[in-house]
């Protein structure tokens, strides 16, 4: 028996460890699928179709497309490992897309890229992986992972402008005990350079910035199409209740903005709030914007609820920065957070990832859903 561990943490050669790589068909996944096969493990390239696209998205930057599919199929067959499509247009619609547009149409702010990773991504492709009898599931994710006696934490990446823990905080102990994240310890820069060593076609492909079913950013287009009832005309109120102008229906907001609000007053305005039972949108001062106080639901904890008794930091946005804050758990799936100074434009929708830092970096705690 071979006592000493693979790269990956487990007891067994590589060439005995079968291993299911998610190939998005961009370079962080095409790299770490070409890293596994140089290292000698027994590589399985699975890439998802997860939405059918139109003419209108062609030149969109964003991922799981057509062409991200062929980029993926030519870096399989240019590192010879087995590659499989799987078709899940229908659970990314019921899963992702329709969650996205009705969490919009309650005034919310949706981060689909986390539903993705809760349903169809880590949870399909997790069955799959299992089924394949592959010994872990590899990703191409920035997010560090440290397995110690055989229980797996998630920590931020090195790259702190390519972190994605934020949008991981809802995977399970049984699915981080499963994944792996090589990228998590290295640069992007890095990542490109191993690309380009084995002459990966996608060395240079820029990284996707739209999400896949919205082209362009626009996403007011997606829920008129999919909810063509449901732009309708309503009120723009001021803090007062004392209409102040009109809007073209609520999807058009987001909390904390300021573009696009067309109703001029002597200060700037912001979105305070969006009322999706009046149909209203609420604006203010700037100083108006700021909180103290979240209240989250459907908790995920990644650890035991004394880690909590230490100093812990919140994200409450993907590119927002870690806030000082204090935990007070209600019951199993609710939580208000306290943070130590307020801040701006906290959004329902949106997710509060806990984090506590060790000697490791900064360590994932779970997080939940903001209400409000």
């Amino acid at each position: 028996m071979n006592n000493e561990l693979n790269s990956i943490g487990l007891n067994k050669k590589p060439s005995d460890t079968t291993v299911v790589v998610a190939m998005s068909g961009g370079v962080d996944s095409s790299t770490v699928a070409g890293m596994m096969k140089k290292e000698g493990y027994n590589v399985i390239g699975i890439t998802l179709k997860l939405y059918d696209e139109g003419k209108d998205v062609a030149k969109s930057k964003q991922c799981c497309s057509g062409q991200d599919i062929m980029d993926a199929k030519r870096v399989a067959n240019r590192l010879n490992i087995d590659h499989k499509i799987l078709y899940y247009q229908n659970k990314f619609k019921q899963g992702v897309i329709d969650n996205f547009v009705d969490s919009y149409l309650k005034g919310e702010t949706p981060i689909p890229c986390v539903q993705c990773n809760q349903t169809v991504k880590f949870k399909d492709l997790f069955d799959v992986s299992k089924n394949l009898k592959a010994d872990a599931m590899i990703t191409g994710h920035y997010v560090k992972s440290i397995t110690i006696e055989n229980q797996t934490s998630m920590y931020r990446a090195i790259d702190m402008n390519r972190d994605q823990s934020y949008f991981l905080f809802n995977t399970t102990k049984d699915q981080l005990n499963y994944l792996r994240f090589p990228l998590g310890g290295m640069m992007k820069s890095e990542t490109r350079e191993i690309a380009k060593k084995l002459e990966l076609n996608v060395a240079d492909k820029p990284d996707s910035q739209d999400i896949c079913f919205v082209p362009n950013g626009d996403y007011a287009s997606v829920i008129q199409k999919f909810r063509p009832e449901s732009l309708k005309k309503g009120n723009i109120k001021d803090l007062s209740g004392k209409v102040i102008g009109v809007h073209d229906g609520i999807v058009n907001f987001t909390i904390g903005q300021r573009k696009g609000i067309k109703v001029s007053d002597k200060e700037p305005l912001y979105v305070i709030k969006i009322d999706s039972n009046k149909n209203e949108i609420i604006v203010g001062s700037k100083e108006k914007l700021g909180k103290k106080k979240i209240f989250l639901d459907n908790l995920n904890l990644l650890v035991d609820k004394k880690e909590f008794e230490e100093e812990i930091f919140v994200k409450v946005r993907s590119t927002g920065k870690l806030l000082n804050a204090k935990i007070n758990f209600k019951n199993q799936n609710k939580a208000e957070v306290d943070l130590k100074i307020s801040e701006d434009g906290i959004s329902p929708g949106q997710a509060c990832v806990f984090y506590k830092n060790d000697r490791f970096g900064y360590k994932v705690l779970g997080g939940g859903w903001i209400k409000n």
